[in-house]
């Protein structure tokens, strides 16, 4: 106590100008706090720096298999992992090149549909992570190149003009990306290698199964298998020591947008922030703020909170759209969650609560799109889901509305019209109420088929992380009954698991979701 009152007194007899340039230090310690991620990160990339890779993760979709002798460069192909470091594709084409002593580019074909769900939101938040990729790839004297138009139309005459050896891409499960892949093999050249790496998934998705998987339980100690394996530090993507004789042209970025044909009412997010930087700084956040209640079981959609639910992949709340867009890596999230977790002295319960999320449920939405042709029709559902909603697909309806009452929030559900407001203003939802929001399309339209093709057209528009595997496993397993079980029979659901107002009663704040996110308060702005 003596020695406390001392110390105390000689504080006070310090020069004012000691105390400030104690207290800028001070300062100085607290701003250094905020970042500290992408420092551990740049520190474990120089450790690995030599680090193999891993060729279960790849494979030949030509039978080519060596670069064309003569070439002039290797090309990554990007096309749904849109960052630079911590992408397995990426790294593989660089250590092809550096072998070859090549030059490296990069190419984003930008081609977009005409249709309701090419929107200002999707597109614009695109743009912005590329160009940071841009940037990015600028520094380590890698040539990115933005081509206009479909693959099979672009990137074969592209190939044969840069005389390019070999071209890596990355892994999509969904019908278009694997039929743009197809049109490409069908249109190059014979002698040039085309190789596929899956840079999305941490145990790659033809490695964890050959087949489609009917839930979690089946594929889980699959992957579980195969996880030490995969789960691996990545090597850095460096400074590329072979110059391209050619420059890649800039980008226009904001010209770029403002030419696109796409639907501008839907309109930017103003709560999730592109590109790779942004997407660690809500890791860092998630791990020093919301990790240690990740498993808890209480819902909280109306505070926005990062619990999870037990079917819908819990990016969406806790990393919105950044892994989902390629702009951070899984692999990375998983490494990181596990290393600090372990630091910070966070329940291993709440770990591996999230690893099961982030890895098992997510890499089996992979599974089901890429081995079910199925996967957005009622025609993908298992035997007894289709049997089921057959059954009851007469029975009568409650309510009935339009696609555009349920798109406009008009219905006589007040929490349901507050979660596709939050959707359609925001671009996301809670996980619980996606779950909630689906069953409810299901008993308000006129089939099965109707519900799950409306739900699937609202989720795509409005989401900002439309348009993925865990989108269309999403509405699956809530109208279609897809990684679920049979339950209690009942009118129009039959046995697909039930949801109703009182059960999201007892979960959380009805009330305060439903006046924070009423669409009356700015319905003629909004719709």
């Amino acid at each position: 106590m003596f020695d406390r009152k001392r110390k105390a007194k000689s504080a006070a007899r310090e020069p004012a100008a000691k105390r400030q340039k104690l207290a800028r230090t001070k300062e100085v310690k607290q701003a250094k706090a905020g970042g500290w991620l992408q420092g551990a990160i740049q520190q474990q990339r120089k450790k690995n720096k030599e680090m193999s890779f891993n060729k279960k993760r790849l494979r030949f979709i030509s039978d080519a298999k060596k670069i064309k002798q003569g070439s002039k460069g290797v090309l990554y192909w990007m096309l749904r992992d849109h960052r630079v470091q911590d992408n397995w594709a990426l790294i593989h084409a660089q250590q092809l090149a550096v072998k070859k002593k090549l030059p490296l580019h990069v190419c984003v074909c930008l081609h977009v549909p005409k249709s309701e769900l090419s929107t200002l939101r999707h597109y614009s938040f695109m743009l912005k992570g590329l160009e940071e990729v841009e940037k990015e790839c600028k520094a380590l004297d890698v040539q990115f190149h933005l081509l206009h138009g479909s693959v099979g139309k672009v990137l074969p005459g592209f190939v044969s003009e840069r005389h390019l050896g070999a071209v890596v891409t990355d892994f999509s499960p969904l019908r278009e990306p694997l039929k743009w892949l197809d049109d490409l093999k069908k249109e190059f050249p014979k002698d040039i290698p085309l190789i596929q790496v899956d840079a999305h998934n941490i145990v790659p998705c033809w490695v964890a199964s050959p087949k489609l998987e009917y839930a979690a339980r089946t594929i889980r100690g699959k992957i579980n298998k195969h996880l030490s394996e995969f789960l691996t530090d990545f090597p850095p993507i460096k400074k590329h020591p072979h110059t391209a004789e050619q420059a890649a042209e800039p980008v226009d970025w904001e010209k770029t947008l403002s030419s696109l044909s796409i639907d501008r009412t839907v309109g930017e997010t103003e709560w999730a922030k592109p590109g790779a930087g942004a997407g660690l700084a809500m890791l860092e956040s998630f791990i020093d703020e919301r990790l240690n209640l990740f498993g808890l079981p209480t819902q909280r959609p109306e505070r926005g909170s990062a619990q999870p639910d037990v079917a819908l992949d819990p990016i969406r709340r806790t990393l919105p759209v950044s892994v989902s867009s390629g702009h951070v890596s899984a692999q990375r999230v998983a490494l990181q969650v596990q290393r600090s977790g372990k630091k910070a002295g966070v329940a291993g319960a709440a770990v591996s609560s999230f690893i099961e999320e982030l890895v098992v449920r997510r890499e089996l939405t992979d599974n089901f799109c890429f081995y079910n042709k199925n996967y957005d029709s009622v025609e993908g559902a298992h035997e007894w889901a289709r049997k089921t909603l057959k059954d009851h697909a007469k029975d009568k309806r409650p309510y009935i509305y339009t696609r555009k009452q349920l798109e406009e929030a008009q219905t006589h559900d007040h929490l349901w019209n507050a979660a596709q407001y939050q959707m359609v203003t925001e671009g996301k939802m809670h996980g619980f109420l996606r779950m909630y929001w689906a069953k409810k399309i299901l008993e308000w339209t006129s089939s099965p088929e109707e519900a799950l093709s409306t739900s699937l057209y609202l989720n795509d528009r409005f989401e900002l992380d439309g348009q993925d595997p865990n989108g269309f496993v999403g509405c699956m397993w809530s109208i279609c009954g897809v990684h679920d079980q049979g339950w209690a029979e009942r009118p129009v659901f039959g046995k697909i698991r039930y949801m109703n107002y009182k059960g999201c009663l007892r979960k959380f704040d009805v009330r305060g979701f439903e006046k924070k996110y009423s669409p009356k308060r700015c319905l003629n702005v909004c719709f």
